[in-house]
């Protein structure tokens, strides 16, 4: 009778501690879901990540329509130099170069320098030969660095790169509604300002180097409007990948900054 009894008790607690062992299994399953829907953004916070992506879409449009132009400098000879009735002005870019002829009844008497490029003439545009055969372009006798040229061009590639990336990052971060990539989209687009400023930078060089490189035919030289928007490209940016930094915070600056004053004091 005695052993009946122990058995019993035995198969008793071993059934006891299968169900506390289950019961604890589920607990952890249901804690473990209960942690995923905590991680799930809001639709508050959605809604703020779409608005600092669309902030990062402007700054990438900008940054296309710029690198896709050739108006990133003007070169102008004075426009009484050949002694005729027209001028010679070039404008060039990352990728091509124009020579526009232009004539001096159309520029504006008070300006000294051919253009500007808008202006209705003649225009010849090659493409630059760094990429192929590696030779550097002669623009009014004058030659153009190769290595500076090719690092602009490089670097502005690298940025499409990295806003390639952080714009995948941030269709991913929305589509699976976890906030997890938006550190990564972060770095993605300030570093892809970073480098549209750089590539700005080299290419301001790269002008400066070429109208160095021969003194006999006098240039006037301005930065023209694709430098504008690429410059204002990086800027925009720089500030889009700083909003999503603000993002992953478990915080929220503004409040932390101005926190809401109590309405009995």
């Amino acid at each position: 009778m005695w052993s009946n009894f122990y058995v019993q008790k035995e198969e008793e607690g071993r059934a006891g501690g299968a169900g506390a062992a289950q019961a604890g299994a589920l607990g952890g399953m249901k804690g473990f879901r209960g942690q995923r829907r905590t991680n799930k953004m809001s639709d508050s916070q959605e809604g703020k990540i779409k608005l600092a992506f669309f902030v990062s879409i402007v700054g990438v449009t900008l940054t296309v329509l710029g690198m896709g132009t050739e108006f990133w400098v003007e070169l102008a000879q004075p426009k009484t130099f050949s002694g005729n009735q027209t001028c010679q002005m070039a404008h060039y870019g990352l990728w091509k170069g124009c020579i526009r002829t232009l004539w001096v009844s159309d520029i504006d008497p008070e300006r000294t320098s051919c253009g500007p490029a808008d202006l209705p003439g003649e225009s010849n545009c090659t493409y630059f030969k760094f990429f192929t055969s590696g030779e550097n372009a002669v623009i009014f006798k004058k030659t153009t660095n190769r290595n500076l040229n090719l690092t602009a061009a490089v670097l502005a590639l690298l940025s499409l790169t990295m806003m390639v990336m952080g714009s995948i990052c941030i269709v991913m971060s929305l589509s699976k509604a976890v906030p997890f990539f938006l550190k990564p989209a972060s770095f993605c687009f300030f570093l892809s300002g970073v480098l549209v400023l750089l590539s700005v930078l080299i290419f301001h060089q790269s002008v400066l180097a070429l109208l160095s490189s021969d003194h006999s035919v006098p240039l006037h030289h301005e930065l023209s409007w694709s430098v504008a928007c690429v410059g204002s490209a990086g800027a925009i940016l720089i500030f889009g990948g700083f909003l999503f930094l603000l993002l992953t915070l478990p915080f929220s600056p503004w409040q932390k900054c101005w926190p809401h004053k109590n309405s009995a004091t």
